[in-house]
């Protein structure tokens, strides 16, 4: 693989340094960078500004509105977002949903929903898990019963990330019966979220905050029109689905930054009362070098993935490689960062990371903000199908086991 950029990759790379520089909001730099609380409008205006640029959709195909770049640009441009902390897009709408309904929908279905998908007009949630359908999503219980023009859904999706936002949800739904196998009994289906019989219940985190929820469906009627595809193949398109989410999990220009900052942090603090940083540390240079050894390999593994994209070809088993090496390699970067916070992981007062905080802060917030991050990306290794089940499908897929 040549990694070496061309003249004319070098002027795509200076032109998204300059309209990052240019366009980035720095309000939304600044919380980003202390650990500030973000608000959905902060995720949607950035979206937008992406959009206005016709880069919020490099992974879509150009008809429906992508950016037609090569593996090498979309490379450039995740890591010069990466290099200065912007967000990527929200993923349930841009990266997940939409390359299902480009692929599976029909007509009336892409006119109606990747336009303001594209536009960050419509936040989607995903509604798979379940309260005993995590990793074995195939067992899932929720309902859609077939009348006339509707479906009646009934049923429980849980941890369904920032569904408090939502105005649509994705679910994956049991259309067969008891007698039909679990994955050629499941279909797909979209749901608006203001729907009657929906119900939207939080479950606040350690941090306090309601990131996940629970959304019940209480005969929920739902237009048959809103099938994709045919009834009981819903099983085949979420595994196309997930095997989008896998590839963003891996996170590698974020991963990147990350270890990036700890080593500047590093050089800057004291090595347990001696005249050495911990930088210096032989311990600590250790874990830094077997995790930039780890990082370097998962982004070789990332980019012929992306190669194998831009010729043509769907995401495929080996996105379960990104997923499992880089859930643990966030994991572990989360670990360096408490060991790099010392005691001031140990204070964590909510309203730090709020905008409108006038208090006085206790502690450094990237430091403070250290536990929190480690707690929460515990998470890391479960969703988009736990590492666990990915290993299953390494040795099935990959190694043919």
């Amino acid at each position: 693989m040549n990694i070496d950029f061309s003249a004319e990759e070098l002027a795509f790379q200076k032109e998204v340094r300059e309209f990052l520089a240019a366009e980035f909001p720095a309000d939304i730099r600044h919380k980003l960078a202390n650990s500030i609380h973000m608000e959905k409008d902060d995720y949607v205006r950035w979206q937008k500004i992406l959009a206005k640029k016709g880069w919020a959709a490099n992974n879509w195909p150009e008809e429906h509105g992508g950016t037609g770049w090569s593996s090498t640009q979309k490379y450039i441009f995740s890591n010069e977002l990466g290099a200065v902390g912007a967000p990527d897009v929200i993923p349930f709408g841009i990266k997940m949903v939409s390359p299902v309904i480009y692929t599976f929908g029909n007509e009336e279905q892409k006119k109606r929903f990747l336009p303001d998908t594209l536009a960050s007009n419509i936040w989607w949630a995903q509604g798979y898990s379940e309260t005993n359908a995590g990793s074995d999503l195939a067992s899932l219980k929720t309902t859609a019963v077939r009348e006339g023009d509707e479906y009646i859904v009934n049923g429980t999706k849980t941890w369904t990330t920032y569904a408090q936002h939502a105005d649509w949800i994705f679910c994956l739904v049991r259309t067969g019966g008891p007698e039909v196998k679990n994955q050629n009994a499941i279909s797909f289906l979209l749901i608006d979220i203001k729907t009657p019989g929906i119900t939207v219940s939080p479950i606040y985190l350690l941090d306090g905050d309601p990131e996940v929820n629970e959304v019940h469906f209480d005969n929920v009627r739902v237009p048959a029109a809103n099938l994709i595809g045919e009834e009981g193949k819903g099983w085949t398109y979420a595994k196309v689905l997930l095997t989008h989410e896998r590839v963003s999990i891996a996170q590698v220009p974020q991963s990147k930054k990350y270890l990036k900052g700890l080593k500047e942090t590093a050089a800057k603090t004291s090595d347990g009362g001696s005249d050495n940083t911990l930088s210096e540390n032989q311990a600590w240079k250790q874990k830094v070098a077997d995790l930039e050894i780890e990082l370097l390999a998962l982004e070789y593994t990332e980019l012929r993935t992306l190669d194998a994209v831009s010729k043509g070809q769907a995401p495929g088993p080996e996105t379960s490689i990104l997923k499992i090496k880089g859930s643990e390699i966030q994991q572990t970067l989360n670990e360096l960062d408490v060991e790099l916070a010392g005691y001031y992981s140990l204070p964590f007062v909510r309203d730090q990371y709020t905008a409108d905080f006038d208090g006085v802060a206790i502690g450094p917030g990237q430091a403070t903000a250290s536990a929190p991050r480690y707690f929460n990306n515990r998470k890391a290794s479960i969703f988009g199908g736990s590492n666990e089940v990915q290993l299953n499908i390494i040795c099935k897929a990959v190694l043919g086991l």
